[in-house]
């Protein structure tokens, strides 16, 4: 019987570190690039491309999610949701995952299983696994997750490379989360279309290695907002990014959304974040991969600017400001 198949009242401090250990990894498949994988003091990968694509992620209850929003295999499979978008950000394919979870003796061991559940859920969209990790007493519920990535003997598509003239194209959706937000916000639990991608954001994984052979010169993952994530680009690469709104695709249901909440949904695609959508920049007369649509233009310059006009003012997310 695998994990989420077995409910359990007992408390983990009742089941123990080396039992929730065993349970949230026996039945579970590893990738061939696994050669050795939970059980012992650390996992063996293999590295074909010599180089090893790393990041981490912290979440933490109340800062990253609520437990009266989102249940624990949201949270899990939002863990790793928004570690292997940042791997499909550099243009790579992700390897494995290592999982540090941080809780209290009197989490229950069917928590547990359920966080670990979705967590192998969204890992096997992604094609790969958990291959390790640690346990550990803490008042706090806090998740840590590190992917791990492959490039593929391709160069790792940064922030910095962004050229005038190239097109600004995104991958994914805007917006969702930050309706799914707003609606919980409000104290209501649907519509669930914008309700679910606030809980569980869908990265579109694929799209980054597609970008990367597909020529693109930057690319970032949207976790703080469009224009703030745009910043970044802009900054490190010395140019100007220009968003266009007639290429901002707002569905109707954020229309729907924002009209009984008295919210702008244009709003919510320039600064909402946690959609974990890609956005990368690419020579302007280059085809552009399929999944990927323009959405503005690099320009000369310094800075972020809408329908060219000038936005100095960043609203997206950032620790210690709040």
């Amino acid at each position: 019987m695998t994990p989420e198949e077995r409910p359990d009242a007992r408390t983990v401090s009742q089941v123990g570190e080396f039992g929730l250990i065993r349970r949230v990894t026996e039945h579970r498949n590893q990738p061939s690039s696994t050669l050795l994988g939970p059980g012992d003091d650390a996992a063996v990968l293999t590295a074909p491309d010599g180089r090893v694509v790393a990041t981490t992620d912290v979440l933490v209850q109340d800062v990253h999610f609520r437990l009266d929003w989102s249940g624990p295999r949201h949270v899990g499979r939002k863990a790793v949701a928004v570690n292997l978008s940042d791997i499909a950000a550099m243009g790579a394919v992700p390897t494995g995952l290592l999982v540090g979870l941080g809780c209290s003796g009197e989490v229950t061991a069917e928590f547990v299983d359920e966080l670990a559940a979705g967590m192998w859920e969204e890992a096997r969209r992604a094609g790969t696994a958990l291959i390790g990790g640690d346990m550990v007493t803490s008042n706090q519920l806090t998740v840590s997750v590190t992917a791990l990535g492959d490039l593929r003997g391709r160069k790792p598509v940064t922030r910095e490379g962004a050229r005038q003239g190239d097109v600004v194209a995104l991958a994914g959706s805007l917006g969702w989360s930050a309706a799914g937000l707003a609606v919980l916000a409000r104290g209501f639990r649907s519509p669930l279309s914008v309700v679910g991608a606030h809980r569980v954001p869908e990265p579109p994984y694929e799209a980054g290695p597609a970008a990367a052979m597909a020529g693109a010169t930057s690319m970032i993952d949207i976790s703080d907002g469009l224009l703030a994530d745009m910043g970044h680009v802009a900054d490190a690469s010395g140019v100007s990014v220009d968003i266009r709104t007639d290429q901002l695709e707002v569905p109707q249901r954020l229309l729907e959304v924002a009209s009984a909440l008295g919210a702008d949904p244009g709003d919510w695609v320039l600064n909402g974040g946690e959609d974990q959508a890609l956005v990368a920049t690419f020579p302007g007369d280059d085809e552009l991969p399929e999944g990927w649509r323009p959405i503005g233009r690099v320009r000369q310059g310094r800075g972020v600017t809408v329908d060219g006009a000038e936005h100095t003012e960043r609203t997206g997310w950032q620790h210690w400001r709040h």
